[in-house]
């Protein structure tokens, strides 16, 4: 059986309140610069390589460089002051090159060293990590289904 890896985060947090151009950039109502900014450079000065921030239409990215797969980060605010970050793959194995590879010991590093950031840092509250099923596929709305 796979082993469930912890992919999500969402918190509360204050600190990063959208530029005025970005809804523009990306959509109406979603922002996530201020945050993409805060982690690209905690990320390095944690030892990651990481690509500058990139928009997408739901938020912001972030490219891990120079590893076996191209695992990345998004993030982006998640109602008024919360945020939501996800890692992917958010699966112990994917295929490459008709080649299958343990993405475990690269997600894990990432996601313990985006844990120690949000910890270590002010002004972050209510942090809760999920598996990408637990986020994606809540047991309550499983359970709606059925009837």
């Amino acid at each position: 059986m796979a082993s469930l890896m912890l992919t999500h985060v969402e918190f509360r947090s204050d600190r990063f309140p959208a530029f005025e151009w970005e809804e523009k950039a990306i959509n109406p109502k979603i922002w996530g610069k201020r945050l993409a900014d805060f982690l690209h450079e905690s990320l390095i000065a944690r030892g990651f390589e990481i690509g500058e921030p990139f928009a997408e239409d739901w938020g912001w990215c972030l490219r891990v460089l120079h590893k076996p797969f191209p695992p990345w980060m998004g993030c982006a605010n998640y109602g008024d002051s919360g945020f939501l970050c996800f890692i992917v793959p958010p699966k112990p194995r994917i295929w490459r090159f008709f080649r299958r590879i343990d993405t475990q010991n690269e997600v894990q590093d990432l996601r313990d060293a985006v844990d120690g950031i949000l910890v270590e840092n002010e002004g972050i509250r209510q942090k809760r990590w999920w598996t990408y099923e637990e986020f994606n596929f809540p047991t309550h709305l499983k359970q709606s289904h059925i009837r």
